[in-house]
């Protein structure tokens, strides 16, 4: 069939971050039946838009550079696209760019970057942590799906940076309204004190680059756990998702390429201690007392 597959690269941020993705690919079906769009469907009793995601966002993570490819039933020109699209989506939903690309093409992830502001205070301990992490031959992260195991993570660790934040001006007030995205309630900060994704304007900067491979990846929630950062996003900083790069649109002479071979992995040895396999171990005892299975 004569159609178009359109390759967009789109911001998810603000409140919208909070949207799961399930919920985001139903928002995105909506949004194209209101621009009028002829898209493909796929067969089957629920058919939904013919459209692919590169790599989903985790829940709270804003993304600055995000990948969506979509199928048309007929030739459209991608700016087309894009502005009709932009007119229906939501706050926090913005498309930046379109292109046509081949039908038989699919956005292969490469490399993604996470950021996150940290605090002046930290920079010692952290770089510190930095250090040990990128000397480590082995980095061990507990991973409870689809099976509780360890998991070496090194190889996946392209680099870790933290740096100032360059900010030539002092930014200028802006009101709730105008924030959007930019809202941070949760920091005891003025408007003009606070950054993009709820970072402090004079922070340093952490980046966290990352290979993506079919065998697996590393997870930015893991590397800041390791770094003892995750209470700067349980105390409301915002983790963003600056990069994503796809092999098709990266030059052939990248001087590196991610690792080609499955991770290093082991049996857990200790008693987990994450959310997740706390469940699990309530699920596996929910019914039992002292006295044997409590039936009703």
């Amino acid at each position: 069939m004569v159609g178009d597959k359109i390759r967009f690269r789109f911001r998810k941020s603000g409140d919208l971050r909070l949207l799961s993705h399930l919920d985001l690919t139903r928002c995105f079906e909506r949004m194209l039946r209101r621009a009028e769009l002829p898209f493909k469907s796929t067969m089957g009793f629920h058919p939904t838009p013919r459209m692919i995601f590169a790599l989903s966002l985790p829940l709270g993570v804003a993304g600055d550079e995000e990948v969506l490819e979509l199928e048309l039933l007929a030739p459209f020109e991608s700016e087309v696209v894009r502005e009709r699209l932009n007119v229906q989506s939501p706050n926090g939903l913005e498309f930046l760019r379109a292109s046509v690309v081949p039908m038989k093409t699919t956005a292969m992830v490469r490399r993604v970057q996470y950021m996150l502001a940290v605090p002046a205070t930290r920079v010692d301990a952290t770089t510190i942590l930095i250090r040990e992490l990128l000397d480590s031959p082995k980095v061990w992260v507990d991973r409870f799906r689809p099976r509780p195991r360890q998991v070496n993570i090194r190889k996946y660790l392209r680099g870790i940076t933290l740096e100032p934040q360059i900010q030539s001006s002092p930014p200028n007030p802006l009101s709730e309204a105008e924030r959007g995205d930019r809202n941070c309630s949760r920091l005891p900060l003025s408007a003009s004190e606070r950054g993009l994704g709820g970072e402090v304007f004079g922070d340093y900067l952490l980046t966290l680059d990352l290979w993506v491979t079919p065998q697996g990846t590393a997870r930015a929630d893991e590397l800041l756990k390791a770094l003892h950062l995750s209470d700067l996003v349980d105390a409301g900083r915002i983790v963003r998702r600056s990069l994503l790069e796809i092999h098709d649109e990266t030059p052939a002479d990248q001087p590196d390429a991610p690792p080609d071979l499955p991770p290093e992995s082991a049996p857990l040895n200790h008693t987990p201690t994450e959310v997740g396999t706390e469940k699990v171990s309530a699920q596996a005892t929910w019914g039992l007392s002292p006295n044997g299975p409590v039936v009703e």
